[in-house]
């Protein structure tokens, strides 16, 4: 699948709940993925109908759950969730700073691993929604050094220097991310037989239409509806020639 973006923010702070069937009968079903996750990926899932019940529990008032997001050493996001008073929340200036050990993250060394959290920007957070008028928050950060300097992965900070000081031109820039989804095995595209190819060679896929076509168009549908929630600007979507 593809997504073409605008602005593309891609937020570590995922929940398996986010895909998770109804909480209605679903015992059997609950029992049988369970059994696949323990023998295909020694991974198992709760049941969502139990973790529905805490879903389901209001949340204080005036109070929000902030995640804040990073990139690690590899590229890959991290995050950790802060409780906050909302009228924090208002702006990325009123938003305090943290912490965390950069050097379970590759971004410090062990005799001196704290990394500081410089909020950036706010997106409503789609992974745990709310019925109040209140909104729990993605908050996108940058990283720095105690002292203020930013760390070598803080890609974004260069940028910043880079466009500071030319404030009478405009700058244009977008993301296109592709990707597979994979079965539980982690080797087998979907919609691929397991240890097999397609019966049918690349020409259905490209921008394709029909369960036979395309591939776990919900989940990407989901994700799309998230990203559109949370206030990310994506421009559309569409399915590539692998199938998948």
């Amino acid at each position: 699948m593809k997504f073409s973006a605008g602005i593309l923010v891609l937020a570590g702070a995922s929940q398996i709940l986010a895909f998770a069937p109804s909480a209605v009968n679903q015992r059997t079903s609950t029992t049988a993925l369970n059994s696949i996750l323990n023998k295909q990926t020694g991974q198992s899932a709760l049941d969502p109908a139990v973790i529905q019940r805490y879903n389901d529990l209001p949340f204080p008032k005036d109070t929000i759950l902030a995640e804040y997001v990073w990139v690690d050493a590899d590229g890959n996001t991290r995050s950790k969730t802060r409780t906050l008073p909302a009228a924090k929340a208002e702006s990325v200036e009123t938003l305090p700073k943290w912490n965390f050990d950069g050097s379970s993250t590759g971004q410090a060394p062990g005799d001196d691993s704290e990394v500081i959290l410089r909020p950036c920007r706010i997106f409503k957070d789609p992974f745990r929604p709310r019925s109040d008028e209140l909104d729990n928050i993605l908050v996108m950060c940058d990283t720095y050094t105690p002292a203020g300097e930013p760390l070598p992965t803080n890609t974004r900070a260069f940028a910043e220097k880079a466009f500071s000081g030319n404030d009478d031109e405009e700058v244009w820039f977008g993301l296109e991310q592709e990707f597979t989804l994979f079965n539980l095995d982690e080797r087998t595209p979907l919609g691929w037989p397991q240890g097999g190819m397609p019966s049918r060679p690349q020409g259905p896929y490209y921008c394709s239409v029909g369960p036979e076509n395309n591939f776990g168009r919900a989940i990407t549908d989901a994700m799309y509806k998230a990203c559109l929630y949370a206030g990310i600007s994506i421009s559309g979507v569409n399915g590539e020639v692998m199938p998948g």
